[in-house]
């Protein structure tokens, strides 16, 4: 089995929010954010899927409803 990951600090060393918030701030900074043109291309493309799948599923979903209703007549 693997070890269990140990602490990062500790047990005696106290949480310091100003520390926290200067190493938030540090990795926010590392981020490589997109572009408007990214973010919007990519924004359509996630909602279009979801249609599709929606569609997709609401297809389905009557074809099993219309089968249903034949079996159980």
């Amino acid at each position: 089995m693997s070890k269990p990951a140990e602490s990062p600090a500790p047990d005696n060393e106290k949480f310091d929010p100003t520390e926290f918030l200067r190493g938030t701030r540090e990795e926010l900074s590392k981020v490589v954010w997109p572009s408007r043109q990214q973010l919007i291309s990519e924004s359509v493309a996630v909602v279009l899927m979801v249609v599709l799948s929606a569609t997709a599923i609401y297809l389905v979903d009557n074809l099993f409803t219309w089968i249903a209703k034949q079996v159980f007549q």
